[in-house]
């Protein structure tokens, strides 16, 4: 399974796009250091986004921005169109329509695969029964039927992503973003989660954002942001020319 997966391309570039970031700067201590400069980037809905980099380059920052863990110094993060600032929308928005797979897992370790899924369900106001279905529900569907009981320390690497993938598309949300989610597997592992991924988003239409070094990787979405010393240095976007800008100096930026 290692077709490019092509959705997005054909979306007018006046429309508002999914996510946005408009001159993003993000600095730290007192603007020593600039993670991102002068960013400017959208994703539209139904895009399969690779953001690829070395390590320190900055893409993992660029991530947390996207989905609000993260603030930028200066410039704005907007969610079609809007901008937001608050903790409290941010926080709605990844409980509801952002799901998130994280390099490490972030499973609870005495907990089982359905329990750890199960978790994501809680603010849904749904009863434990029905809980209990859809979260068995998205673990089949990742294949882990046979699996779902175990605690996750019993599970292989491979198994615990993807009880971490279907913790993150339980709610049905509209964007997966996925920071490095083979980086600490074998490449068997990696390969059938990468396989997993595509798939689950060709199938459903979520619009995917794949955080990466592996430039193979990368190559299986349709557009390639590549970042680099916090500065986006090329993207493949079909449907807007991608115009480089001088960065500004982000420690004024932050002032």
């Amino acid at each position: 399974m290692s077709a490019v997966i092509r959705r997005g391309a054909d979306k007018p570039s006046d429309s508002k796009p999914l996510i946005a970031l408009r001159a993003v700067n993000r600095v730290h201590d007192a603007g020593a250091i600039a993670a991102l400069r002068n960013v400017d980037l959208r994703v539209e809905t139904g895009d399969c986004v690779a953001i690829v980099g070395a390590s320190g380059s900055g893409k993992s920052t660029l991530v947390n921005l996207l989905c609000g863990i993260d603030y930028p110094t200066s410039g704005a993060v907007l969610w079609e169109g809007r901008p937001l600032r608050s903790r409290r929308d941010w926080s709605r928005l990844r409980r509801f329509r952002i799901g998130i797979v994280f390099q490490e897992f972030n499973l609870i370790p005495t907990l089982t695969a359905l329990e750890n899924v199960e978790l994501a369900l809680l603010g849904r106001r749904l009863s434990a029964k029905l809980r209990f279905a859809r979260a068995a529900v998205v673990l089949e569907r990742v294949g882990l039927a046979s699996r779902m009981h175990h605690i996750v320390t019993r599970l292989s690497g491979g198994e615990r992503q993807r009880v971490a993938i279907a913790r993150a598309i339980v709610n049905e949300p509209q964007v997966l973003l996925a920071d490095e989610p083979t980086g600490n597997l074998d490449s068997a592992s990696a390969a059938n989660v990468a396989d997993l991924l595509f798939t689950l988003c060709e199938t459903t239409g979520m619009t995917l954002i794949l955080v990466t070094h592996d430039d193979a990787f990368a190559a299986r979405c349709q557009r390639q942001v590549r970042i680099r010393d916090g500065v986006i240095v090329d993207d493949t976007n079909p449907a807007v020319p991608f115009r480089p800008s001088e960065p500004k100096d982000a420690a004024k930026a932050a002032t």
